[in-house]
């Protein structure tokens, strides 16, 4: 294994996500305002989450969106780092991703995404929801 590493296949997971959730199927319109707060919490996490030149921002690429089946209960999404990703030097984003987090601050990417992007991305969700109820009445 060369011990350059670079972006390119990294770029190229983070599409292919993308592309994933794009074409999950929600259910109702809860389902779909689920899915746009998540895809919309999952880029901020994705943009505020640091490179480190080491791992070749592995940590950022693995990051995935999880919503409900049809048989779970659909308001509740998570975003969470893919346990199967490894980065260019065989490491898991999964294992070393928990040590970055707890260093808080700047650091703590999924706890700065609720509190820096959850707020707007809930009340567009929730406008999408109550803009439904006002055409149904």
């Amino acid at each position: 294994m060369s011990d350059r590493v670079t972006i390119e296949g990294i770029q190229e997971a983070q599409r292919a996500n993308l592309r994933a959730i794009a074409t999950l199927q929600p259910q109702g319109r809860l389902g779909r305002a689920l899915q746009m707060a998540m895809a919309e919490l999952h880029r901020y996490a994705v943009s505020i989450t640091h490179v480190w030149i080491i791992w070749g921002g592995a940590l950022r690429a693995a990051h995935r969106v999880g919503l409900p089946t049809l048989t779970e209960n659909y308001g509740r999404g998570e975003i969470f780092i893919d346990p199967a990703a490894m980065n260019p030097r065989g490491q898991r984003p999964a294992i070393y991703g928990v040590y970055e987090h707890a260093r808080g601050g700047e650091h703590a990417f999924y706890e700065r995404t609720v509190k820096e992007a959850g707020p707007a991305a809930a009340g567009r969700a929730i406008r999408y929801l109550l803009e439904g109820l006002n055409r149904d009445n």
